[in-house]
């Protein structure tokens, strides 16, 4: 907190510092200056340095006070550097690092940090509030300026137990209709991110916000590499190594989140290699065979000497924690799955983990989704299986992003194919409140790295924009439902090392035949099962609740029947009831397809209810 005029209540510090006990059940500290302007909270989740590492840390004069939330990378190697300059370490943990490189560069210290991270630093020298988030947006960082002051927390409900007010983002929430929000903005008024990959900076004077890093694809004119497909996975093996060895130091044991894809799969296989006892594998297990995954995991576990551990989930279960999740996720949803890591995180907690490895970001790396698989073939070769309207003109929604980006990536029109369905359960007014806006410019707009884009090639584009608008606000909001258990899950495919080269890999080694992620899978092909191989891409989804006397189906009927929808302002309530009165009838087709939108409605009324928002 950074009073921009007046000064500080220690007791408004407290109560939101006490908001996000949960992110760090291991201890709670705080530091409030002596003339009251600056107040820094934190609540600990203990993995390196386990006695010495609490936080606010402070540098040798006590000007610079700082707090992070995550892990830096080969901070070992980076405390021997400092100490060797002269600095005084007064822990031996990852985060004080980030102190002592910024008393020596300033803001130019994130270049040497490697990891999940966000932090707040007050340098007392400029009398600056300094704030950054990692390059992916792995870690949240969230602000807001209430009442002459700034409030930065990891988490939004922090914010308003500081006092913000909980007030729906009109604009933001028509937007998340169509797609993700903007990679600045969240669903609340006044509620703001500091973006992946930037940081902010705060005087009594002046707020702004500054990028350190982006994604950096080559131009389509440039040549392509002159590398050979066995040399670019050897490099792609060495530099996942390299990132899953960094991320398994820790003074606690750690885990494996395993499902039945080559992702997690080769982190285990690659993990194992580096430790002297098994690995414990935690495996979600669905009570639905066509989402099961079990089978496959626990495979895989013995083939790399795991010990496995299942946690079986059952459709009750969805129904029990569906509102803890949204308090906790703080965004709406379109499918369980965001409960099912809630329950994953749980079990995790409760065998004794607090750090697990995942397999998470290889899709967005490698292409892995079929939306960004599908951008590596020419139009006339894809899938005759796909959906008619991909083959539709571009319409008067999608024309701006063909003018902005060169062309419309695959995931963009998908979005605006799904949304159709939403639209039909929107209130007029809200419609007619947003008719001149159109979604997708709003977040294009929102991009700072947008005038690159047509000159990159077309599958280059489609995964810049997945990263900018779905990995950080839908894919990494994850995050809040692993935290909520205090549980740290760390993702060596999303080191930026390992990214940087994967952004320059040719063309042709990203999928061959009909299978993605060409390079992963023979970087791991030693560590592997044959069936992992070979087996294609699945998304992590929980099943959709398709049983009419499901306790799902009763929780959705009472939140939506009740006087919870009509606090929402955004749903036309006849038209949510008519939805719900065919859904007797429904075969299982029509139920699965409406299940999406029967969560984004459920999602709404619990975050309303949750967070009584005005």
């Amino acid at each position: 907190m950074f009073a921009l005029r007046g000064v500080l209540s220690k007791d408004v510090l407290l109560d939101a510092t006490s908001a996000l006990v949960h992110r760090g059940p291991d201890g709670k500290r705080h530091w409030l200056s002596q003339d009251r302007r600056v107040g820094l909270g934190h609540t600990r989740l203990s993995i390196i340095d386990l006695e010495g590492g609490s936080q606010p840390l402070s540098n040798e004069d006590d000007r610079l006070r700082l707090v992070v939330n995550g892990e830096l990378y080969d901070f070992e190697r980076i405390q021997r550097e400092l100490e060797s300059r002269g600095h005084t370490l007064r822990t031996r943990s990852d985060s004080e690092i980030a102190l002592h490189l910024y008393e020596d560069m300033g803001p130019a210290c994130l270049r040497h940090l490697r990891g999940e991270f966000a932090l707040v630093l007050w340098d007392g020298r400029n009398d600056t509030l300094f704030a950054a988030r990692d390059r992916f947006g792995i870690k949240p960082l969230y602000y807001a300026v209430h009442g002459d002051v700034l409030h930065l927390a990891s988490e939004i409900k922090a914010l308003f137990a500081a006092g913000v007010p909980a007030r729906w983002d009109r604009e933001q929430f028509y937007q998340r209709t169509f797609i993700p929000t903007s990679p600045d903005r969240t669903l609340f008024a006044g509620v703001y991110q500091v973006p992946p990959g930037c940081y902010l900076l705060a005087t009594r004077g002046q707020i702004k916000i500054v990028r350190y890093w982006d994604l950096e694809f080559p131009e389509a004119r440039d040549p392509q590499p002159s590398v050979s497909e066995e040399e670019f996975t050897e490099m792609f093996r060495d530099k996942l190594d390299e990132a899953i060895r960094l991320r398994l130091r820790a003074d606690v044991p750690v885990g494996i989140f395993l499902s039945g894809g080559v992702d997690s799969s080769a982190v285990l296989g690659l993990a194992t290699r580096r430790t002297t006892s098994p690995l414990h594998a935690f495996t979600v297990a669905f009570a639905d065979p066509e989402y099961d995954e079990e089978a496959i995991a626990r495979e895989t576990a013995a083939h790399s000497g795991a010990l496995f551990y299942p946690i079986p989930l059952r459709p009750e279960d969805f129904a029990a924690h569906i509102s803890d999740a949204a308090w906790h996720g703080e965004t709406v949803t379109s499918n369980s799955n965001s409960v099912a890591r809630y329950l994953q995180a749980r079990a995790v907690h409760d065998a004794g983990y607090k750090v697990v490895l995942c397999g998470e970001g290889a899709d967005e790396i490698l292409a892995g989704y079929r939306v960004l698989e599908e951008e590596f073939v020419p139009a006339e070769q894809r899938s005759t299986d796909f959906p008619h309207w991909r083959a539709e003109r571009i319409n008067e929604d999608l024309a701006p992003i063909e003018r902005m980006v060169g062309n419309v990536p695959l995931f963009m029109r998908d979005a605006w194919f799904a949304q159709r369905s939403i639209r039909t359960v929107l209130a007029p007014d809200f419609l007619a409140e947003h008719e001149s806006h159109n979604p997708f410019v709003t977040m294009l707009s929102s991009l700072d790295g947008l005038a690159r884009l047509p000159r990159m090639a077309a599958p280059h584009r489609a995964m810049y924009l997945w990263s900018k608008l779905i990995l950080s606000n839908y894919i990494l909001f994850a995050d809040r439902m692993e935290m909520a258990h205090g549980v740290e899950v760390r993702l060596p495919f999303l080191d930026h090392h390992l990214v940087e080269l994967t952004a320059r890999m040719p063309l042709a080694f990203y999928r061959r035949g009909k299978l993605s992620k060409h390079v992963l899978r023979e970087a791991v092909r030693p560590f592997v099962t044959d069936t992992i191989y070979t087996r294609p891409k699945r998304m992590f989804a929980a099943p959709p609740d398709t049983s009419g006397g499901s306790s799902m189906r009763i929780l959705t009927e009472d939140v939506l029947r009740g006087p919870a929808l009509a606090d929402v302002p955004f749903f036309d309530r006849k038209a949510v009831l008519r939805l719900l009165d065919k859904l007797p009838d429904a075969d299982r087709s029509l139920a699965t397809s409406v299940d999406p939108l029967l969560k984004l409605l459920v999602s709404t009324c619990l975050l309303q209810r949750r967070f009584r928002i005005q």
